[in-house]
C-alpha cells in the first residue's frame, strides 16, 4: 500500500476492545494515518497470555500491562460500550458519551473467571494489585484445586507446580483428554505427561458438583469439593478455569440478528459482519471456526484494516482464510507443548519460543514502548 492515502474528512474508525486484535488494528490505522478511536475498559493493554504467570510470581504483573495513552494518545478512550446505533453510526458508552464512526471494528473478546481474564473498568494499577493478591492466596494454600483442563487450566496447574513444587495441585476436567480439541491428540497427551511429571494430580472425566458453593481465588482452608462421581476432598484454594464466553454486551442489543448461538458475530470472508459493509468483527467475537487465540486476532485485524483502506481507495477487498492450527501451551517457565502448522513441536522449542518470556517482548514492541527492566 505505497503512496499517501487520501482520506475523506468523514472517515473515523472506532475500535471497541483493546485486546490483541484491537491494538493490532489501531497500530495499522495509525501507520496509515487513518483517524480512529480505540475504546477499552482498562487504561492499559493486558497481555493476558502472561496472566497466569502473574498469578504465581510476585512482581510479574507490572510487565503484563502496557498503558494505551502512551501509544495512542488522544485516540484512546477508556469506558464501557453498551450500545451501537447503526442508524446514526455511533457507539454509546455507559456514561452517555457517544462516539461517531464511519467504520467500526468490534474486538470485544471473551470474558471468563479471574485470573485468566480481567474484564473491568479499572486502572491497570488496580489490576496489578489484584494479581499480587492472588499470588499471596496461592502462597498461603497448601492444596490447590484447578477446575477445568482446557488450555487455561492446564497452564495454570503447571505454573503453580513449577513455582511451588511442594504444593499439592489437583486438576479436575470433565473430559478424558486435556487442552483444546483442535490440538493433535499426541500434543494433548504430551500436555498430560508434562502435568504428571510436574506432580499434578489429575481427575479426568469428572465434574465438580458443588461449584455454586465454592469461593474462587481466595484461600479458605477446609473447603469441601464434591464431584459428580461421588468423590469428595478438602482443599485450601479453588481456581476456576472454566466458563469463558463471548463478550457480546456491547453489541447484543443492536446486532442481535447477526449473532451466532454462542454470541459471536457472523462474518463473511472479508471479516465484515453479515449485512454491513462498514462493521467488522475481529478475534474471539468473530464467528470463525478456529481456536480463539491472540495470533488469530492479529490476522483478523490485518484483514479488517486492509479492507477499510481498500474500500476507501476503490480496491478489491481481501479475504481471511483459516489455516492449520498453530498453538503453544506454556507449562510453567521451564516446559511447554504445542504444534506449528499442524505438526507437533519439540518441548524445548516451545519452552524457548513461548514459555520462558510468554511473548511479552512482542507486545511491548508492538505498542512502541520499552518494557520495564
Amino acid at each position: 500500500m505505497g503512496g499517501k492515502l487520501s482520506i475523506d474528512d468523514d472517515v473515523h474508525v472506532v475500535i471497541v476492545g483493546g485486546g490483541f486484535g484491537g491494538i493490532a488494528a489501531a497500530q495499522q490505522l495509525k501507520h496509515h494515518g487513518v483517524p480512529f478511536m480505540l475504546i477499552d475498559l482498562l487504561d492499559a493493554f493486558h497481555h493476558n497470555v502472561a496472566a497466569l504467570r502473574a498469578s504465581v510470581q510476585s512482581g510479574f504483573a507490572w510487565q503484563t500491562f502496557i498503558p494505551y495513552k502512551e501509544t495512542f494518545g488522544t485516540s484512546f478512550l477508556q469506558g464501557r460500550v453498551v450500545r451501537i446505533d447503526t442508524t446514526v453510526q455511533s457507539v454509546v458508552l455507559d456514561d452517555g458519551k457517544d462516539v461517531r464512526y464511519s467504520h467500526l471494528i468490534l474486538c470485544t473478546g471473551s470474558d471468563g473467571p479471574f485470573p485468566g481474564k480481567y474484564n473491568a473498568v479499572d486502572s491497570y494499577q488496580k489490576a496489578i494489585e489484584k494479581y499480587e493478591n492472588i499470588v499471596k492466596e496461592i502462597q498461603a494454600a497448601d492444596f490447590v484445586l484447578v477446575v477445568g483442563g482446557g488450555a487455561t487450566g492446564v497452564e495454570m496447574a503447571a505454573e503453580i507446580r513449577t513455582e511451588y513444587p511442594t504444593k499439592k495441585v489437583i486438576l479436575i476436567h470433565s473430559h478424558e483428554a486435556l487442552a483444546d480439541p483442535e490440538l493433535l491428540p499426541c500434543v494433548r497427551e504430551q500436555a498430560k505427561q508434562v502435568l504428571l511429571e510436574k506432580g499434578v494430580e489429575l481427575l479426568l472425566g469428572q465434574k465438580v458438583s458443588n461449584m455454586n458453593e465454592l469461593e474462587f481465588s481466595v484461600t479458605r482452608k477446609g473447603t469441601v469439593v464434591k464431584t459428580d462421581k461421588g468423590e469428595q476432598f478438602t482443599v485450601d484454594l479453588v481456581i476456576c478455569c472454566v466458563g469463558n464466553k463471548i463478550n457480546s454486551d456491547a453489541y447484543r442489543s443492536s446486532l442481535g440478528g447477526c449473532l451466532a448461538e454462542n454470541g459471536a458475530l457472523k462474518v463473511n470472508k472479508h471479516m465484515q459482519i453479515e449485512g454491513f459493509t462498514n462493521i467488522y468483527a475481529v478475534g474471539d467475537c468473530a464467528n470463525v471456526s478456529e481456536p480463539k487465540m491472540a495470533y488469530h486476532a492479529g490476522l483478523h485485524a490485518a484483514v479488517a484494516v486492509t479492507n477499510i483502506i481498500n474500500s476507501m481507495s476503490g480496491k478489491a477487498l481481501t479475504s481471511y482464510h483459516t489455516g492449520n492450527v498453530t498453538m503453544l501451551l506454556a507449562m510453567g517457565r521451564d516446559d511447554g507443548v504445542g504444534q506449528f502448522n499442524g505438526y507437533k513441536l519439540p518441548r524445548f522449542l516451545v519452552t524457548k519460543g513461548k514459555s520462558q518470556g510468554l511473548l511479552l517482548w512482542k507486545s511491548w514492541r508492538e505498542m512502541g514502548q520499552k518494557a520495564p527492566s
